[in-house]
């Protein structure tokens, strides 16, 4: 998903802020250092979101920070300038939730991606994807859209069914950055109803397996990554403990949870000290997300682009202003433009 999102579903104005920037205008790099100067691109630093170290269970605390955009709230969480990655997810950001009048929507205009695969995953509302493979498919609370780019995709989010009628969207959006061997793979998207995602009983609450493994439960997603992903619901008062992977991070969407000594609110992302088994235990009714996975390597990411390879970026970049990504079936009448700097 591109980080441009408007509520008028009936017109796009040029002057609305992207959403969610890396930097004032989505423009900035993100990797552990600044890039060499063969890269040829500027570095910027970037409004990030607060990182706080943590001594015991948490390696570090990432509060993401909320954006209002005339009534439609977003928070990004990954990447921020303490943490750039957990496992392979490079990206994370909470959408809502919002409540939308009659005729809003999110909106977000053609754009492309390279080397990575995006996942949608919503708990209210209805977003309508379209790709350049020709793909037209709805996501609904419970299913899971992943979309990978690999080599290059173009593809626009518009409002589901319900833009007639008051709604409430919330929903997950995530960026898995791709193994170097699976970086310039041919682009796919695959789409899998609520009812095909396993869910587990916990002690005191539910989790659907979204990607990968946990639980006694394998997901169907065909990830092309070693990822994690899970969403786990729980009563209050009841211990979640945490499923094993190299890297792992537990995200509060609602209530409040405690992890060793820490209380951890909504919006907020702790990083998991690695190698050891930790708990989560559910002060509140709570909803958290847990992701994470392997680590992939070091990666680069401008605007809607990752690679591990600045020169990449750099044609693809080049391809976007010459126009030379395949064109959305259905909607291919306007794009994003290639943010200047």
């Amino acid at each position: 998903m591109e980080r441009e999102r408007c509520l008028s579903a009936r017109s796009l104005p040029e002057n609305i802020p992207t959403v969610f920037p890396l930097a004032d205008s989505d423009r900035a790099w993100h990797t552990a250092e600044p890039p060499p100067p063969s890269a040829r691109m500027s570095y910027h630093t970037t409004p990030d979101p607060d990182c706080t170290g943590v001594d015991g269970s948490i390696e570090l605390l990432i509060e993401g920070q909320p954006r209002d955009l005339g009534g439609f709230t977003v928070r990004r969480v990954l990447p921020s300038s303490r943490r750039r990655m957990v496992g392979p997810f490079i990206f994370l950001d909470e959408m809502g939730p919002s409540d939308l009048a009659p005729g809003q929507g999110l909106n977000v205009r053609p754009h492309p991606h390279i080397g990575l695969a995006t996942i949608t995953y919503l708990f209210e509302g209805e977003i309508l994807h379209r790709d350049s493979l020709g793909s037209l498919q709805a996501i609904r609370p419970g299913a899971v859209n992943l979309m990978t780019a690999g080599r290059g995709i173009v593809h626009s989010e518009r409002p589901g069914s319900d833009l007639g009628s008051q709604s409430r969207l919330h929903g997950m959006q995530s960026w898995i950055a791709l193994p170097d061997e699976q970086e310039e793979c041919e682009p796919a998207f695959a789409h899998y109803p609520a009812d095909a995602i396993p869910t587990a009983q916990l002690d005191g609450g539910l989790a659907r397996i979204i990607i990968g493994e946990a639980f006694g439960q394998r997901s169907p997603v065909q990830c092309p990554a070693p990822a994690l992903y899970v969403e786990c619901q729980l009563d209050a008062g009841a211990t979640l403990p945490c499923p094993s992977a190299p890297e792992l991070g537990i995200y509060v969407v609602r209530g409040s949870v405690r992890i060793g000594d820490q209380c951890c609110e909504p919006g907020t992302l702790a990083v998991l000290e690695p190698g050891r088994q930790q708990d989560v235990c559910a002060v509140t009714d709570a909803v958290v997300m847990v992701l994470g996975g392997t680590p992939v390597g070091p990666r680069l990411i401008w605007w809607n682009f990752v690679s591990s390879d600045a020169n990449r970026i750099e044609t693809a970049k080049r391809d976007w202003t010459e126009r030379r990504f395949a064109d959305v079936p259905g909607d291919d009448e306007e794009w994003i433009p290639l943010p200047a700097l």
